[in-house]
C-alpha cells in the first residue's frame, strides 16, 4: 500500500531533531504508527508496540531492564505508551543520563491514544524533556485522489505540484491564508459530500469496501471497553456513550453544561470526568471564546464551543446518512459543515505549531459570532466563518467587520468558505473562498 504523506510530516521532523523526546499523540486509528515508521530522518528506527504482549509484559515487569535494552544508536518509537506508565520514570532517567554525555537529540518517539494531560505520570515525569504532538486523522488535503500520492502523480508529470524534493505534501490552507496575497480563481463544483467522507480515517478512507457502520461501532466500543478503562475507573461505560450521542446533538454550538447534565442525568464531576475522558481519547475538543489579551474584560461570552475530531463518527453517533441530511436537513448539514472547518482548521494549525484557534462571541454584539478566529505566533489574526451556501451577499462579512473593529490592527484577513465556485475578494480585508481552497493548490 502506498504511503500518503502527512501534514505533520516537517515539524514532527524537525522536533525529532531538536528534542531528546516526542509525544505523538492522536486518536485510534489515526495513523500514528504508519507516520512514524515512515517518519524520514536521518537515523535508524527501533519500532516496538505494547499491543505485542511480550514487549508490554517485559516493560510493565522490569521498566529498568526494558529501557537499558533499547539501542542507543537508533530512534527507539515506542507505540501505544499510555499502556505502560511504569516507563515514564525510567525514561525520565535515561533522557537525563544520555543528556550528560551529549547524547540529548532524537532519543526517543512514544505514541498513544490518549492526552498527555490524561496521563499526569507521564507529563510529571517527563516535564521539560518532551514535546507534544498531535495527529488527527486525514486531511481532505492528504486524502484527495488526485493528490494523496506523489509517487503516482511522478508517472503522469515529471514535478507534482504537492512536492518538495523530498515527497512531502506542502499544501496546507491556514499557511497559505496567513500569506500576504490571496489571488481570485475559479474551482470546479465539489461533490461536498465525498470531500467530508473522505477526510476520515485512514483504513476507512482508503478501503471504500468496509461497512462503515459497523467500523464505527467497533471503533467507540474499543474506546469505551479499552481506553477509558486504561485512564479511569469507569463502571459503565455506556453511560459515555450516552454523554458523546448528547453532545453529538450540540456538535458547533455553545456548550450549555446544565442541559446537558440534565439530559444524560449526570451529576456534575460524574459529567466533568466523563466529559475529559471524551476529550482526553480525541473523540472531541473544545474552542475557547477569544477575549482580549491580557485584560480582565466581560464583554465576551465565555461558554466554550463543542466539535467532534471525525465528522463522519459525528454522524455515526446522530445515527443518520450525511447523504439524506445533506438533501433533507439543511439546518443539521450546517452543523456538520462547520464541525469539518473546525477539524481541518484544527489539522492545518497543529502542523505549524504554536497557532491559537477560538470562537468570537461578543455579548455587546449579540448575533454578530465568528465561527473560527485563528492567532499566528507572530500576533496576526484571522477570522473565519462558515457558510453551506454556493453564494454569499453583504450580510454574510458584517459579522467580520465586528471582529475586525474589535482586534484592531491584529486583524489581517476575514475568511467566508462557502460551498461556491469563485475565489473573489468582498471587501478590502476579506475574501469568500471555495471550499476547495483546503485541498487544492490555490496557486
Amino acid at each position: 500500500m502506498t504511503y500518503i504523506h502527512r501534514l505533520l510530516e516537517n515539524l514532527m521532523k524537525e522536533t525529532i531533531e531538536t528534542r531528546s523526546l516526542v509525544y505523538l499523540s492522536g486518536m485510534r486509528q489515526c495513523g500514528k504508527s504508519t507516520l512514524v515508521q515512515n517518519i524520514s530522518i536521518n537515523k535508524e528506527l527501533n519500532y516496538i508496540t505494547f499491543d505485542n504482549p511480550a514487549s508490554l509484559a517485559f516493560a510493565k515487569k522490569d521498566p529498568a531492564g526494558f529501557i537499558h535494552s533499547l539501542s542507543s544508536n537508533m530512534l527507539n518509537i515506542i507505540d501505544e505508551i499510555q499502556l505502560a506508565p511504569e516507563l515514564f520514570r525510567q525514561l525520565k532517567i535515561a533522557i537525563d543520563e544520555n543528556r550528560l554525555i551529549g547524547k540529548d537529540r532524537a532519543l526517543y518517539v512514544l505514541t498513544g491514544s490518549a492526552n498527555i494531560f490524561a496521563l499526569p505520570q507521564l507529563a510529571d515525569a517527563l516535564v521539560g524533556r518532551m514535546s507534544n504532538l498531535t495527529l488527527y486523522p486525514f486531511a481532505a488535503a492528504e486524502i484527495k485522489k488526485s493528490e494523496i500520492s506523489c509517487q503516482e502523480s511522478a508517472n503522469k508529470r515529471a514535478k507534482s505540484r504537492l512536492c518538495d524534493g523530498k515527497n512531502s505534501i506542502r499544501i496546507n490552507f491556514i499557511e497559505e491564508l496567513f500569506r500576504d496575497d490571496i489571488f481570485t480563481k475559479k474551482y470546479p463544483s465539489v461533490d461536498l459530500i465525498d470531500v467530508i467522507s473522505s477526510a476520515t480515517f485512514p483504513e476507512i478512507a482508503i478501503n471504500k469496501n468496509i461497512n462503515r457502520y459497523v467500523w464505527f461501532n467497533d471503533y467507540i466500543t474499543t474506546i469505551l471497553q479499552r481506553d477509558v478503562r486504561t485512564m479511569a475507573d469507569i463502571k459503565n461505560p455506556s453511560n459515555i456513550y450516552q454523554l458523546l450521542v448528547s453532545l453529538a446533538q450540540r456538535a458547533g454550538s455553545l456548550l450549555n453544561n446544565a442541559n446537558i447534565m440534565q439530559e444524560t442525568g449526570l451529576d456534575a464531576k460524574t459529567y466533568d470526568k466523563y466529559k475529559t475522558l471524551c476529550s482526553s481519547t480525541f473523540l472531541t475538543f473544545e474552542l475557547p471564546s477569544w477575549s482580549k489579551p491580557n485584560k480582565l474584560n466581560k464583554r465576551f461570552v465565555k461558554q466554550k464551543k463543542i466539535y467532534f475530531t471525525d465528522t463522519n463518527l459525528l454522524c455515526h453517533l446522530l445515527q443518520r446518512d450525511m447523504t439524506e441530511i445533506y438533501r433533507n436537513d439543511r439546518k443539521t448539514m450546517g452543523h456538520l459543515f462547520e464541525n469539518f472547518i473546525a477539524t481541518e482548521i484544527m489539522k492545518a494549525t497543529n502542523s505549524l505549531g504554536a497557532f491559537a484557534v477560538s470562537h468570537f462571541n461578543p455579548v455587546q454584539h449579540q448575533g454578530k459570532e465568528v465561527d473560527f478566529v485563528i492567532e499566528s505566533p507572530f500576533g496576526k489574526t484571522i477570522g473565519i466563518e462558515v457558510k453551506l451556501d454556493g453564494t454569499i451577499n453583504e450580510k454574510d462579512w458584517t459579522n467580520m467587520m465586528v471582529l475586525q473593529e474589535t482586534i484592531g490592527e491584529r486583524f489581517f484577513k476575514g475568511i467566508i468558505i462557502y460551498t461556491g465556485k469563485e475565489l473573489l475578494q468582498v471587501n478590502r480585508n476579506t475574501w469568500a473562498i471555495p471550499v476547495n481552497y483546503l485541498f487544492e493548490n490555490p496557486a
